[in-house]
């Protein structure tokens, strides 16, 4: 257990206990694959905290098992002190998931986008289209509560996402790339507009990326992955930037780049040796 983590689990938000992910493989049967092992990490409440590593290392695999949609083959999550038993079915509540992936419904328009998760969760229809268009209008999209996902931009329906995820008011959001697919302005205005939000609410996130910049820009810590297969964490670096901060402007302050420097350093070798890995499969 890396030490940091060892001080933040009593107090966690949402705390992984040496967990490990092992699958059998569907192509070749008999042979089994271990996506993450004996992982041990925590996110404080109000934390900001990035995971970076390798493509493929098992950044995904750990976000689908603290939101309950993965039960571990051995060790232990715990939300805010609380065992979470996915293999009894159970799913992460305390937690709002963003994914890489645009998961709006396109029958839908924005605005009942929005209000789908709060309707399944039997918030009354006014009620929830209220907040609906109430966190709309927090991601800058006052007026479009009628588009449909096919009449807005790339960075619009993200913002709907946003929303949509945001709006459950969850104490833990796990976001997965969620700006990834974005040209590189829409996604600076993105950041920083998930860092006003976060700033307003401080809830604990675990974010995925393979940015680099981005993981530092917006987070209080970053945790490095190791290649896979057994993926686990093997450096943890604080983020000691100001707050707030803007993540264009921030790139540019020396802290930025000595912090880019130390955390390329200790992860370089896993990223060569996951590009090799790779490159073997193909």
């Amino acid at each position: 257990m890396l030490a940091q983590d060892r001080s933040r689990s009593a107090v966690a938000a949402l705390a992984f206990d040496r967990v490990t992910c092992t699958f059998v493989s569907e192509d070749r049967p008999g042979q089994r694959y271990t996506a993450v092992e004996d992982v041990t990490l925590a996110v404080a409440p109000g934390e900001f905290v990035s995971v970076v590593g390798p493509t493929g290392c098992g950044k995904s695999t750990l976000l689908n098992i603290g939101a309950g949609l993965l039960a571990p083959s051995s060790g232990a999550v715990h939300v805010f002190g609380t065992p979470l038993d996915a293999r009894g079915g159970a799913l992460n509540r305390r937690a709002g998931y963003m994914f890489q992936a645009e998961a709006l419904m396109p029958w839908r328009s924005a605005l009942d986008n929005v209000t789908a998760g709060l309707e399944f969760r039997g918030t009354p229809r006014e009620q929830a289209r209220s907040l609906a268009r109430d966190w709309l209008s927090r991601v800058g999209l006052a007026g479009f509560e009628d588009r449909y996902p096919h009449q807005l931009s790339g960075g619009m329906r993200k913002r709907v996402a946003l929303a949509q995820t945001l709006v459950l008011d969850p104490d833990i959001v796990l976001m997965d790339e969620p700006f990834s697919a974005l040209d590189v302005q829409t996604r600076q205005l993105m950041e920083n507009e998930l860092l006003d939000l976060w700033q307003a609410k401080r809830k604990a996130v675990l974010f995925i990326t393979h940015d680099l910049d981005e993981a530092i820009a917006l987070s209080d810590r970053v945790i490095v992955l190791s290649a896979g297969p057994a993926t686990r964490p093997i450096a943890t670096f604080d983020i000691d930037l100001a707050r707030p901060r803007d993540v264009a402007e921030i790139r540019t302050d020396p802290r930025f780049v000595e912090l880019h420097r130390q955390i390329w350093r200790a992860m370089k070798d896993e990223v060569l040796k996951g590009y090799s890995q790779t490159r073997t499969r193909t």
